[in-house]
């Protein structure tokens, strides 16, 4: 069902009208997504829950564990990540990890119920030769019966085919905030960069996971803009990480103002209405919730997160910490 921007018809009654599981096929305004965000918070708890249900299991989460491979270092200028060469003052530097040390983190990540492992490098793209070294992870970790994730930034010609070629699960380039606000917080590239990359993931077959992070200085507007750019993807993402800020001395973002949690929340709900198959990750940010703010996010439709001590360069609440909230809410893992 595609609309016109120019519809005189409410947000609010498509999301009524159109059937959970085609609404994927909607085309959807900035507008339309800030309607959403508008909406009384219970409201738009109850459409979110609708949508969920159904499309997914409503009390199992997918757990995912990240592991960086290669720190620090990159040459990129992103205004949020203490890896960027400019910031980091080379005290994070590390080189891409033996093989040997990467099987075992996702083997460690497996016995801990960790269904998908995601390993991420700090570069602008990779080497050839470096993406070799890669391509010999993703097959020891599909090798485990575990799905499998890399973010290795930009990607050249040929190398999303070679990744597709290991048996490469998911690839994540996240487009990070609203167009509109894009060059507030990267300089070295812009967003069509992403895209390309993106483009190529998908033309090799392997799954797209994009998402964004909230908490850059943007408006509800511009969060509405970033839910509506990945919504109106041709296909949109299998897998939506939404991150809330860490900001991170050093950075140009180490004095953000954190976003309100509701605001949070009320994200991962635009997003799971107006990508009502993809699973909406809860990310980055999460060491700083507690366990009532999580909940509501599972609430909203979250059903996927990272899991362990550490994501990048940023703590994440610990495995047993996660696993007693999943019980007091009734949660299982998704496998």
């Amino acid at each position: 069902m595609t609309v016109s921007a120019s519809s005189k018809t409410s947000p609010i009654t498509l999301v009524k009208a159109c059937p959970a599981k085609t609404a994927a096929a909607q085309r959807w305004t900035t507008e339309q997504v800030q309607a959403l965000f508008d909406l009384p918070f219970s409201d738009l708890m109850f459409r979110a829950q609708q949508v969920h249900r159904a499309n997914f299991d409503a009390n199992a989460v997918q757990r995912s564990t990240l592991l960086s491979i290669k720190t620090g270092g990159c040459s990129e200028d992103c205004g949020y990540c203490s890896q960027s060469a400019r910031y980091d003052k080379g005290e994070g530097r590390e080189e891409l990890m033996e093989l040997n040390a990467v099987v075992e983190a996702a083997k460690a990540a497996k016995a801990k119920g960790a269904g998908r492992f995601c390993m991420g490098a700090a570069w602008r793209g990779p080497k050839d030769k470096d993406l070799d070294r890669v391509i010999e992870m993703v097959k020891a970790v599909k090798d485990l019966g575990l799905e499998s994730c890399v973010t290795l930034g930009m990607l050249k010609e040929g190398q999303a085919e070679k990744l597709a070629d290991a048996g490469l699960d998911y690839y994540n380039h996240n487009i990070d905030t609203a167009p509109e606000n894009y060059d507030n917080v990267i300089g070295t590239h812009n967003q069509a960069h992403r895209f390309d990359t993106l483009d190529k993931v998908r033309d090799a077959g392997i799954k797209v996971c994009c998402g964004g992070i909230v908490g850059m200085g943007e408006s509800r507007r511009g969060r509405a803009s970033l839910i509506a750019e990945l919504a109106n993807m041709e296909t949109p993402p299998e897998s939506v990480p939404i991150n809330n800020l860490v900001p991170i001395p050093g950075t140009p973002m180490e004095n953000a103002e954190p976003i309100d949690p509701f605001e949070f929340v009320r994200t991962i709900a635009a997003a799971r209405i107006t990508m009502p198959t993809s699973m909406v990750r809860l990310s980055a940010g999460r060491q700083q919730m507690d366990d009532a703010l999580q909940a509501m996010c599972f609430l909203a439709g979250a059903n996927s997160i990272f899991y362990g001590d550490k994501l990048l360069t940023t703590g994440n609440p610990e495995a047993d910490r996660d696993e007693a909230l999943f019980q007091r809410l009734g949660i299982k893992p998704l496998v």
